[in-house]
């Protein structure tokens, strides 16, 4: 069941900091998508594939600095209004640039590799504060 209360999903949010590094790559044409391929956003400029690092790199894509995944596990409804503006908000006051991506069921959060932890932190205390 999803959840729209904003009250709610930021108390029920429960970030996951996912192992592993990603980065933005931007591609050109059509071609082959990597089967492990995080996400495809198809854009008038282009595609933006989410690829783990070493995929990029040995796929040689043009890629953005290393990131690190976080997923809330709530499962948010996509008309629940809140949640992406607590997680800016929070990542903000730590000075910590994010990338939102909205699945069907979860949000996923993109932060700089070396600020993943922080951000993780931020996000239970918004959490927490919220309960």
């Amino acid at each position: 069941m999803t959840v729209k209360d904003t009250q709610a999903m930021i108390a029920g949010m429960t970030p996951v900091l996912v192992p592993g590094d990603w980065v933005f790559c931007a591609v050109t044409g059509t071609g082959t998508i990597p089967a492990d391929a995080f996400a495809v956003i198809q854009e008038v400029e282009g595609t933006t594939l989410i690829l783990p690092e070493a995929t990029a790199k040995a796929g040689g894509y043009e890629s953005s600095a290393v990131m690190q995944q976080i997923t809330l596990q709530v499962n948010s409804d996509l008309e629940g209004v809140g949640l992406t503006a607590a997680v800016a908000t929070a990542l903000t006051a730590q000075n910590i640039p994010c990338n939102v991506v909205a699945g069907y069921h979860h949000d996923h959060i993109f932060v700089p590799k070396t600020q993943g932890g922080i951000a993780y932190a931020a996000l239970l205390n918004v959490q927490g504060d919220a309960r």
